[in-house]
């Protein structure tokens, strides 16, 4: 097991919603944790919190708090750009693909993959406007075969992986590559904005995109608040994807949705950090019209499955801990007493275990009533993408009021939620029914997945028995990291 430091040079940035308890104990990151700081630990922190990284002492505390997201890195600024080649999969769409090459402005070597478009003139014309070199597939293979094949015409240290449909800033590839300073940086990914559109949908798209992961950045993994990142728009570490090569693959080819994920997982597994920087923005082209985006949606869940199969425990659409979720049962049930039973049982158990610890109580009711909301949402969502028949006879069938009441909170409780907190460019009703169609698209197609795949795995909430983590974050703790072979 290496130690490996982050390096000097690097600052930290504490996430938003980090909590420093006491000067010994703080509470945050992704999963949620609290760490408990050791005189050394705090005195490393002394030393990097008004400045950069000088120290083995405070470039392991760095370590520590990054990884485990209660901190987010800054890389020192780049004097040089390095070289980088990037990868452009396409299957027609050379109109799209113009405004792409025009985009990166020919600042970087450009290999653009026909992965057997139908109109390969098109397609020619475009990669030779813009001096990029063409290599043809004679048959399709998808995205993964097509950047496989791309990476065989890479040279140097770093690639971008960039699909057709989107447009880039020009120094979308400078502010990434900053990252890599990290010698355990693997892929830096942005953030993936929707175009915007003049139609319902792609106003629908442009606050509520699928491949947008939101503003908070983040260590990338399973379970963590940004698990994926999809390689739409992707800088890599081309020695880092060589380690996970299946058979001279870096990218699964017999996964036509969902390889991307795989990738970014095997990477991870393997013991590299992918890092999530939201401060870069890619616009990415969404579908202009519903059954467009919905079709889209349907087979973003398909790749549900085969993940769920390959990367076990790592696909997880509900988590939920016991007691909030017996008190959101019983409010929707309209049963006010044992809600108020289970709430206090939650009050009571959190507080006994947060004592044992030596951890302050203070703001337990608030976290309890936050984590009460979530769960409700949750549940609603969840409900909408894969138990909408059962959803639908809590609505349409005869029976108590009640129960009707409950569906409908369910129901556009999440729509409401996730309006309230986007950029509103849809009105709340439309944008409540849109994304009740987004989930149901989306759940159709991972049931679809699972029905071929043979598993429910995709399906299964999770029951979080476990309180928080409780780290000893001292020096020789943070340094305990492993680095990848």
């Amino acid at each position: 097991m290496s130690q490996c430091p982050l390096p000097a040079g690097f600052r930290v940035e504490l996430d938003s919603w980090t909590r420093r308890l006491t000067e010994e104990l703080w509470f945050g990151g992704s999963p949620a944790r609290v760490a408990r700081l050791t005189k050394a630990g705090q005195a490393a922190w002394r030393e990097l919190e008004p400045g950069p990284v000088t120290t083995p002492a405070s470039g392991a505390l760095a370590r520590y708090l990054t990884d485990t997201g209660l901190a987010h890195p800054v890389p020192p600024a780049l004097q040089t750009v390095p070289a980088v080649t990037v990868i452009i999969p396409v299957r027609d769409r050379s109109e799209m693909l113009e405004r792409c090459l025009a985009a990166l402005g020919g600042a970087h070597q450009v290999v653009v993959v026909d992965d057997a478009s139908a109109d390969r003139a098109g397609v020619a014309m475009a990669a030779a406007r813009h001096g990029a070199r063409l290599v043809r597939r004679e048959t399709n293979g998808g995205p993964g075969a097509a950047r496989n094949t791309g990476l065989t015409m890479a040279s140097g240290d770093l690639v971008a992986f960039l699909d057709s449909d989107c447009e880039p800033e020009p120094d979308w590839i400078a502010r990434l590559a900053a990252h890599f300073a990290d010698p355990l940086v693997a892929v830096a990914a942005p953030r993936i904005t929707g175009r915007a559109l003049s139609t319902a949908a792609g106003r629908y798209t442009e606050a509520n995109g699928a491949l947008d992961l939101g503003g908070r950045p983040g260590r990338v993994m399973p379970g963590a608040a940004v698990s994926y990142v999809p390689t739409a728009a992707v800088l890599a570490r081309r020695a880092a994807l060589l380690t996970v090569a299946r058979d001279g693959k870096v990218f699964d080819e017999s996964m036509r949705v969902g390889e991307d994920v795989d990738l970014v997982w095997r990477l991870h597994e393997a013991g590299w950090r992918i890092r999530y920087d939201p401060a870069v923005q890619v616009p990415h082209h969404e579908p202009a019209s519903w059954p467009g985006l919905l079709a889209r949606r349907y087979r973003y869940g398909t790749s549900a499955a085969p993940l769920a199969r390959r990367h076990r425990g790592a696909v997880v659409h509900l988590v939920i801990a016991p007691w909030p979720a017996v008190t959101v049962a019983a409010l929707l049930a309209r049963r006010p007493a044992p809600a108020a039973a289970a709430f206090g049982a939650a009050l009571v158990t959190t507080g006994t275990w947060l004592r044992r610890a030596d951890v302050p109580t203070s703001g337990l009711t608030v976290a309890t009533v936050t984590a009460t909301r979530q769960t409700w949402l949750g549940l609603g969502r969840y409900a909408t993408q894969f138990a909408a028949p059962l959803l639908a006879g809590g609505l349409l069938g005869a029976g108590r009021s009640g129960r009707k009441a409950a569906a409908v909170s369910l129901l556009i409780g999440p729509p409401l939620a996730a309006w309230a907190g986007s950029t509103r460019t849809l009105d709340p009703v439309r944008f409540t029914l849109a994304r009740i169609a987004d989930d149901l698209a989306y759940g159709c197609g991972v049931w679809s997945g699972c029905v071929a795949a043979r598993t429910l795995a995709p399906l299964r909430p999770v029951i979080a028995w476990r309180h928080l983590h409780i780290d000893q974050a001292s020096r020789s703790a943070a340094t305990k990291q492993e680095k990848p072979s």
